[in-house]
């Protein structure tokens, strides 16, 4: 039997915030959320702890009731130290002396089905289990700032987790460490090399990618993780079974990606609609516009369970020299106008607990010159995809943000001239992922498309 017992016993005093840091919200679900979803997918996970603070144990049962797991059979109140919470996942299994105790850090959150794998495998040939990665720095021992040694970097690795034991194992090395009137805790394999040394311990290969949440900065090295992994949905294959029937809004379908969305949402079994000012003079500027749209789309289907917004404009010139009408058009559309498709289509994407698409660019980053009020609209689109998925979580509403890199269409083709077209992205690349997505359980993520994936 394999157990996760994920350990968010830690009230992460060195983020300086008001919850510990397992609470922190990242790409639209909190770290602790992300963590033990991995587990609750994976095929070899039998039953899953969460070992946490006794003021947190409300908002546990919460997310057990919100995210539908079913593995999560305990709640496990933790201690003041970290070993704290392994003892009372160690003491809790006591009867489980064959199974497997599969701890993990709850600010781990980017845990790799991989990792999973690999180190419930190597349990069938070890009593213990640890993953590391390799040391990309020289590792130095200093005392009174005074290095000391320095270990060969070859052989040095740094610790992750999960770290993996038999239940009789860690129970074990543990009754002997606290008989010790000199215990000190390093980790749970630490214990088990110090007070079992004739147990093995097998190290998995670890990632960078499984990077523990420890200071404010990672905070946002972790957001881009996450975007990265987002890259995931090119693996995910169209289900007719699951689409067939749904109803689709597309703002901005008359041209380009909007257009490609359009027609490949129509070849699999969605029923699309789609609305621009071209094809039947619906400005995403004007709310009433957006109104009008979606009620005509209700009155046929009575539901909708996706809008996507592509319509966006472009202008590329310096500030100094664009009329004032042009800017203020620009801001309409490319803000106004998604803030009006998310407040239109809340009511209804509630019914359905529906998804959202929006748009932004790769100059969402770094604003560029020429590129002023189109890169500053698109930095607000992914600040407000961010921020309205949390808001609209309990709603059951999913929020994501598509981030293609340079894509073939008019609108690029109008401001950068002919380009090579083996340097663009095709728009039906970019309409496959964006269907892809709609079948995920990410929110509030900006989803990278690249063209090194065409």
């Amino acid at each position: 039997m394999n157990i996760a017992v994920i350990l968010a016993g830690g009230i992460g005093t060195r983020l300086g915030m008001s919850l510990p840091k397992q609470f922190f919200k990242v790409a639209g679900k909190m770290v602790i959320e992300h963590a033990v979803d991995a587990f609750e997918k994976n095929e070899l996970i039998d039953e899953i702890a969460i070992v946490i603070n006794s003021h947190y144990i409300f908002m546990i049962e919460d997310m057990i009731i919100r995210n539908g797991w079913q593995k999560v059979k305990r709640i496990l109140e933790g201690g003041k130290e970290r070993y704290h919470s392994s003892l009372a996942a160690i003491n809790a299994y006591g009867d489980f002396k064959t199974a497997n105790l599969i701890f993990h850090d709850a600010a781990r959150p980017l845990v790799s089905q991989r990792i999973l794998n690999d180190v419930v495998k190597a349990m069938g040939n070890y009593n213990a289990i640890d993953v590391a990665i390799n040391s990309a720095d020289t590792i130095i021992e200093v005392e009174n700032d005074i290095i000391t040694a320095i270990p060969d970097r070859g052989k040095m690795r740094r610790g992750q987790t999960p770290q993996s034991f038999k239940q009789s194992v860690i129970a074990k090395a543990y009754d002997i460490a606290l008989k010790d009137e000199n215990f000190k805790v390093t980790d749970d394999c630490g214990i088990v090399r110090k007070y079992l040394p004739e147990e093995k311990i097998f190290v998995v290969k670890g990632d960078e990618v499984n990077m523990k949440l420890t200071y404010p900065e990672d905070m946002f090295i972790l957001d881009k993780l996450f975007q990265l992994r987002s890259a995931e949905i090119k693996d995910f294959e169209l289900s007719q079974q699951n689409l067939n029937g749904k109803v689709m809004i597309v703002f901005g379908g008359a041209y380009g990606i909007g257009k490609s969305i359009k027609e490949l949402a129509k070849s699999i079994g969605i029923q699309v609609y789609s609305f621009s000012r071209s094809e039947n003079n619906v400005d995403v500027a004007i709310k009433e516009d957006v109104d009008k749209a979606i009620i005509e789309v209700l009155k046929i289907e009575n539901k909708i369970d996706f809008v996507i917004n592509t319509a966006a404009v472009l202008h590329k010139e310096p500030l100094e020299t664009m009329d004032y009408e042009t800017i203020r058009a620009a801001i309409n559309t490319n803000y106004l106008g998604m803030i009006n498709v998310a407040l239109s289509s809340l009511p209804y994407l509630k019914v359905s607990r529906g998804h959202v698409l929006f748009f932004t660019s790769s100059s969402y980053t770094r604003g560029r010159a020429f590129y002023s009020v189109y890169s500053s609209t698109k930095a607000a689109t992914v600040n407000f995809v961010q921020a309205i998925s949390q808001e609209w979580e309990s709603f059951g509403i999913k929020v994501n943000c598509i981030n293609p890199e340079r894509t073939h269409t008019p609108m690029r083709t109008k401001n950068f001239g002919n380009e090579a077209k083996e340097t663009l992205l095709k728009p039906e690349t970019v309409a496959l992922r964006c269907i892809q997505a709609l079948q995920s359980n990410y929110t509030g993520q900006v989803i990278d498309i690249r063209l090194m994936e065409e």
